[in-house]
């Protein structure tokens, strides 16, 4: 249609190729631009992705260290002030943001008063309060009280220490929550004021602390062991703000991020923004927005912290893409030159003067163009180096040890270290390079980690384990252990980036909880779960090589006597030394546990080499009957043991482990400082002893105990001159119980008090109804035993029941047993000389049986003795007990005092006391103890000795 040559050709030539050029550059333009888009999206997907990540592990991590103050409950049985603000501190001051941590306690009703008692003696005018019109004020009565008895930092949270929280409806949910599952629970927000910042938004987090041992397989259970929270209040802003500062992250222009304490962005649950929106120009609608702004998609993320849901959200404003890409402006602008340019070079093809032109035109621009992504590439590889600088400066600087090795087999040999690694191993750089990384494991080779990080360093891949290394000096540390390997440009791996973390201090602390979790914490000794664990073993072992395994339950005689006079202290050093003694006995296969405040069990299985035999538990006795010396005090020691043996006694741990306890009890039972092997009769003792303790509880209540009376007669005028009281107990079911069967158990719980206290009363108030009677002024004899002798207000329960019956002092008589004013002479003197003071009468009761000495029974201020009736059962018959009593007839006179002799039951036996001038008889010759109301016929008919 054109000719080449014509003048028309040459202008159309040049527009279609200046059209189509700016067409390819428009493509292009479209092209650069929307990498660069993407490009921006994933720069701030990988941004925001990382805050999202930094916070919901913040808040993670927040709720794993705040579950730390919980395993120390449940480590720590009876935490202290102390133990839990030690605990504590480390945590609050590597967390600013907590405003405090704490623990409440549940506290009935019936507890409040002992509860508050207790903390007056640290804080006087001590209180449980409540918030009434926003102000403390004493709590009022309810059934139970959540008491805030902890409280790190005391500092700024003075308010809520001692307040009860039951009542909180803030905390109401959580708690509740908390208590039925178990996990821990959080608080809608709150405000939580701050001194420095004015009212910030905050909330607690509780998690529950239930009773040690207790099970916790459904609701209601756990609802039964729950004894308190542990609880930490947090400000939301600050907590936000310190896990994206960890991370890194800076206020920026063009970020914006919010975090909402909600399921969904709700302004009033706004807890942290950084950035502000910012309003894009409007476009044309038929053209996409990313064509000429960066604009990229929002992103937001649900999540849950300690059973609330949060939200957070991450966006960026919409900007002018000029600001940031030249990219796709220089493709604009180079495409549309270069376009220009052909359409020139067309145009001007004609004239060679204007081909020259534009010829050198093109050139130049060409040099300028190649000068500019010169002087580009020159700014490109200072970036570069400048990144490789502070790569290699936070290598450096990293307290963490970083190795570089090559990937060359078979040595892998390093190829750098930084100075962490230099300190924690001791190595230096120099000592290091060109050597393997197994130097630090010496000869600890039998390692899984070890095989873990060989077979990836084979397989060219990453790898961690935990593994154990040594130091230059052949000290041992524990290290988390990452390897990874370094591809070069061609895609090969060429290297190896090792991060050794030392985790020395994290193991020890594990192995330290491991050790509290199994052991007793006073003497070192194993406890009940490690005693059932290797109990369990031993039966498989018997078992399976048919050897018996002896169950030894040891328990100390007396042992709450240290305790009582004293104290814990020493008595925690009677305990540590037991504890040793014991242990003495025991070889490598043996265990030996505690169980409780005085009570050992050793497991110990026979061997084919050698039996055990009667004469090992001897010889424990032996031990601890050795003298002890505690606070400048000598202690004679005696135990109770009981032994079950398997298979005979028992198949299981719970079987052998309940019958050695029945055994020990047995052995109590029989007058302590003996042992005793199970037997099956032993268990219906058991169950006869638990049935009589339920019934003696409620013995004086329905009357079912009553005092019989055995006459005291005078030997040398025939006549009664006293009584003395002895307890019976009329069961309905069991009849007439002897006091042999019930006194030892009453002693055991306590209950001897009371019903000493009831027998000293009645006594006394008998004595008074038969002077009244005209019936003769008679000594009315009462027994006290050990708890009732060491009660602190002794002396004015027997003045106060003098006074209430009326009775003159001089008409009662004390009796007491030679062990136990023995136990304490000093104790026991003072005690005696206040008794006399307010005019009793005071004797010793079975004298002989015991371990007086002259010393000591001279300095009793005592106005008679009364020989056992062992030593007169068989005066007429063994020259022994006859001189024994003869003795003691001739000691008591010398030193001033009156013999009574016990159980006399013959003539025969009487005559011998009348010729060696007893002054006192009581027995079956003269009477049986009787009622009250045949002592009263007794007395009206005049009876005398024959």
């Amino acid at each position: 249609m054109f000719r080449r040559g014509s003048s028309i050709f040459v202008p159309i030539a040049s527009l279609f190729s200046l059209i189509l050029g700016l067409a390819i550059t428009l493509g292009l333009f479209v092209s650069v631009r929307h990498l660069e888009h993407e490009k921006v999206d994933a720069e701030f997907r990988r941004l925001a992705s990382g805050h999202l990540k930094a916070v919901v592990d913040g808040l993670d991590a927040l709720v794993h260290e705040l579950e730390t103050i919980n395993r120390l409950f449940i480590t720590v049985d009876g935490v202290t002030r102390e133990q839990f603000h030690t605990f504590a501190a480390p945590m609050l001051q590597r967390s600013p943001y907590v405003k405090s941590l704490g623990f409440q306690r549940l506290v009935t009703a019936a507890q409040r008063p002992a509860f508050e008692a207790e903390m007056r003696k640290y804080y006087p005018n001590y209180s449980i309060r409540q918030l009434g019109d926003g102000k403390p004020e004493p709590a009022a009565g309810r059934d139970q009280y959540r008491v805030v008895e902890y409280m790190e930092p005391m500092a700024g949270n003075e308010r809520a220490f001692g307040l009860d929280v039951s009542t909180s409806k803030i905390q109401a949910e959580p708690s509740q929550r908390a208590r039925d599952t178990g996990l821990p629970a959080s608080t809608d927000l709150f405000d939580l004021t701050r001194r420095d910042k004015g009212r910030q938004l905050g909330l607690m987090i509780l998690m529950p602390v239930y009773q040690h041992d207790a099970v916790l397989d459904s609701v209601d259970d756990r609802r039964r062991a729950l004894i308190g929270y542990t609880s930490a209040a947090v400000w939301a802003d600050a907590f936000v703000n310190s896990v994206l500062a960890k991370d890194g992250a800076q206020t920026r222009d063009d970020f914006f991020l919010r975090v909402y304490a909600s399921a969904k962005p709700e302004e009033a649950s706004l807890v942290y923004r950084q950035g502000n929106p910012v309003t894009p120009t409007e476009t044309a609608t038929w053209l996409p927005s990313w064509l000429f702004y960066d604009a990229p998609q929002d992103m937001s993320q649900n999540f849950e912290l300690a059973g609330k849901s949060w939200y957070i959200e991450a966006s960026s404003p919409p900007r002018i893409f000029t600001k940031k890409n030249a990219g796709s402006v220089l493709v604009l602008l180079l495409g549309s030159l270069l376009s220009f340019i052909g359409a020139t070079y067309l145009y001007f093809l004609s004239t060679r003067s204007k081909r020259i032109e534009q010829l050198v035109d093109a050139r130049t621009q060409q040099v300028r163009l190649a000068t500019q992504m010169m002087k580009e590439d020159i700014v490109a590889r200072k970036r570069a180096e400048d990144a490789l600088q502070l790569r290699e400066r936070a290598i450096e600087s990293s307290a963490h040890a970083i190795i570089i090795s090559s990937a060359k087999l078979p040595d892998h040999l390093v190829e750098y270290v930084n100075p962490a690694f230099e300190r924690i191993t001791g190595y230096t750089s120099s000592e290091m390079i060109g050597r393997n990384l197994e130097i630090l494991h010496g000869n600890d080779h039998d390692q899984f980690g070890l095989e873990e990080i060989r077979s990836a360093l084979r397989e060219q891949r990453s790898a961690n384990a935990v593994i154990r290394s040594y130091r230059k000096d052949g000290t041992l540390f524990w290290n988390d252990l990452y390897v990874a390997p370094v591809k070069d440009s061609s895609g090969r791996v060429s290297h190896f980036v090792t991060a050794l973390y030392d985790i020395t201090e994290m193991k020890s602390y594990e192995a330290e909880l491991e050790h509290q979790a199994r052991h007793d914490t006073l003497t070192g000794l194993a406890n009940r779960n490690v005693l059932s664990d290797r109990l369990s073993q031993a039966i498989v072992y018997g078992e399976l090589y048919g050897h018996r395994v002896w169950v030894v339950f040891v328990d100390l005689d007396r042992f709450k006597f240290v305790n009582d006079t004293l104290g814990h202290n020493a008595g925690d050093q009677l305990l540590k030394e037991v504890a040793l003694r014991l242990k003495a006995f025991t070889r490598e296969a043996d265990t030996i546990a505690r169980l409780g405040s005085d009570e050992f069990v050793l497991i110990l299985p026979e061997r084919l080499d050698e039996e055990l035999s009667v004469g090992l538990i001897q010889g424990m006795m032996d031990s601890i009957a050795r003298p002890l010396q505690i606070e400048g005090y000598d202690f004679f020691l005696s135990c109770s043991i009981g032994v079950a043996v398997y298979p005979n006694d028992g198949a299981d741990p719970e079987s052998l482990l309940k019958h050695a306890d029945i055994a020990m009890y047995r052995a109590k039972e029989m007058g302590n400082n003996n042992y005793q092997f199970y037997t099956a009769a032993m268990n219906e003792r058991a169950l006869e002893r638990l049935r009589i303790e339920g019934d003696l509880r409620n013995a004086l209540e329905r009357k079912e105990l009553l005092l019989y009376y055995q006459p005291q007669v005078d030997l040398r005028t025939g006549r009664v001159v006293g009584m003395e009281a002895l307890i019976r107990w009329k069961h309905p079911q069991l009849g007439m119980i002897s006091p042999t069967r019930f006194i030892n158990l009453a002693e055991e719980t306590g209950l001897i008090v009371q019903i000493g206290a009831w027998v000293m009363h009645t006594a006394c108030e008998q004595n008074k109804a038969w002077q009244r009677m005209g019936l003769g002024y008679l000594r009315m004899s009462v027994n006290l035993s050990t708890r009732q002798f060491f009660q602190q207000n002794l002396v004015q329960s027997v003045a106060q029941v003098l006074e209430e019956t009326g009775l003159a002092p001089h008409y009662l008589e004390i009796e007491l047993t030679e062990s136990l004013v023995m136990t304490d002479v000093e104790l026991a003197v003072g005690i005696l000389n206040d008794l006399k003071s307010i005019g009793v009468q005071l004797s010793i009761d079975d004298f002989g049986t015991g371990y007086s000495s002259l010393a000591y029974l001279k300095s009793f201020p005592i106005d008679a003795l009364k020989i056992d009736q062992s030593f007169v059962r068989d005066i007429t018959v063994d020259q022994d007990d006859a001189a024994i009593v003869a003795s003691i007839i001739s000691l008591a006179h010398n030193l001033r005092l009156q013999v009574i002799a016990e159980g006399v039951e013959t003539q025969e036996q009487l005559s011998y006391l009348q010729r060696h001038r007893c002054d006192e008889m009581q027995g079956f010759y003269f009477s049986e103890p009787i009622a009250a109301s045949a002592i009263e016929d007794l007395l009206r008919a005049g009876k005398v000795l024959p």
